[in-house]
């Protein structure tokens, strides 16, 4: 009934190059970062923009022909996993991890460096975005002067329950919560990547998550502190020209290396800014613990605190649920850490895994621990731990073979029958 109405409106905008002004006011909904930061701090909480139904409809039209654009002539960098299709925070740490693991197979030092922007979305400057759009990303005419549109005359205001504050110019930032924000963020920080490859070291990126890291021998870190430590310098004053600011105080530093060369690594405090930074033995990247052993011990501690934490919660509603939706929470909510990433563990750790999965199929069927737990799982189909991390690596290699994996994995990935050494 009211397709032909917005399809002349949608068309009247793109064809015209403006936005209505109505598409442009939000709410802003504050939203804790975390649980356990102070709710009195106004820095912990994400302003999440609510805009109408119609405007993201009309910037779904908008960010689809962008993307187009963008994947035709390669102008986002393959490095940047963030809001792409077939790319997640998985594959980003899987990336970071099987380069670091090769480093270690050869016997070298891995330095990781997670570097933390500060109100990065909502520090954008927009003349600085629409000059680049046009000069690196070769978006001008009638879109060019709709994004102009896109960004004049933006307003907002704060509402929490029933009341709401003053609205407020927007003159800088990209909203979020909108659906072309996150895109235009990611060809505002492209340079980044070519700015960290000049100083010969990698560098992965996930919306305003930056990891730069690096590999030396063991005698050489002095020389990757350095020329890590230069790098920092750099970005930051990337960032500080284009109006984006680096958190000293969140940045951290990682030194990896096989159990046997733990001994081996520096302690040495990385200088970011007027501060300090010294290294840690584990950092956690995009949701992922990483330790300086490279066993991921912390991260299997980590997921067994979390789901078990869910069970209990999940317990005291078992009597209000059935079956299939008490399964469909369980698998949500307790299995989604079993990714790829912790494949190879040690068996000690794996071992710990199928304790999630006992209790879960237990809770399930309201069970109790001494019965036998082989025919639970068998009811319910589900693989052991072990198995579905196998599962889930063998799943993202396919997806490598055929095309539907990200880049960088995909390029990393080398058929056995290719191998001299392995034929």
């Amino acid at each position: 009934m009211f397709a032909p109405f917005l399809t002349t409106l949608f068309n009247w905008s793109l064809s015209l190059g403006v936005v209505p002004p109505v598409f442009k006011a939000a709410y802003i909904t504050p939203r804790l970062k975390k649980p356990d930061l102070d709710p009195a701090d106004v820095k912990s909480f994400r302003p999440i923009s609510n805009l109408t139904v119609l405007s993201k409809v009309l910037e779904s039209l908008v960010a689809r022909q962008l993307l187009d654009h963008v994947r035709v002539h390669r102008l986002l960098p393959n490095l940047q996993s963030a809001y792409r299709a077939q790319h997640s925070t998985e594959t980003a740490v899987l990336k970071v991890l099987s380069d670091i693991l090769t480093a270690a197979d050869r016997g070298e030092l891995s330095m990781l460096t997670l570097l933390d922007l500060s109100a990065a979305f909502d520090t954008v400057d927009h003349p600085i975005l629409l000059r680049r759009l046009m000069t690196s990303h070769g978006v001008n005419g009638v879109v060019h002067t709709w994004i102009s549109s896109y960004f004049a005359n933006r307003s907002q205001c704060v509402r929490r329950l029933r009341s709401r504050l003053t609205p407020l110019p927007v003159l800088c930032g990209v909203s979020q919560g909108s659906v072309l924000g996150p895109i235009l963020f990611l060809l505002y920080t492209a340079d980044l990547v070519q700015l960290v490859k000049s100083f010969e070291l990698y560098l992965h990126l996930y919306a305003d998550d930056a990891q730069i890291y690096g590999f030396c021998q063991t005698g050489d870190t002095d020389s990757l502190r350095k020329r890590v430590a230069d790098c920092v310098a750099a970005v930051a004053d990337w960032m500080h020209s284009n109006r984006l600011q680096l958190n000293a105080s969140k940045t951290e530093v990682l030194w990896c290396a096989s159990a046997r060369r733990q001994s081996q690594l520096p302690s040495n405090p990385l200088a970011v800014g007027s501060d300090l930074v010294s290294p840690v033995r584990c950092v956690r990247d995009l949701g992922i613990f990483i330790d300086a052993d490279l066993t991921m011990r912390t991260q299997v501690t980590q997921i067994c605190s979390k789901c078990f934490a869910a069970l209990r919660q999940l317990r005291s509603i078992r009597r209000s649920v059935s079956n299939d939706v008490m399964q469909s929470l369980i698998v949500a909510l307790v299995f989604s850490g079993a990714g790829a990433t912790l494949a190879g563990l040690l068996k000690q750790l794996m071992d710990r895994l199928p304790s999630v999965q006992n209790a879960a199929a237990w809770l399930i069927f309201k069970a109790c621990r001494q019965d036998h737990i082989q025919p639970l799982l068998c009811r319910l189909h589900w693989l052991r731990m072990p198995e579905r991390v196998s599962f889930q690596l063998a799943v993202l290699v396919y997806r490598c073979l055929h095309g539907s994996a990200p880049g960088y994995l995909a390029s990393d990935l080398q058929r056995v029958s290719h191998l001299n050494a392995r034929r």
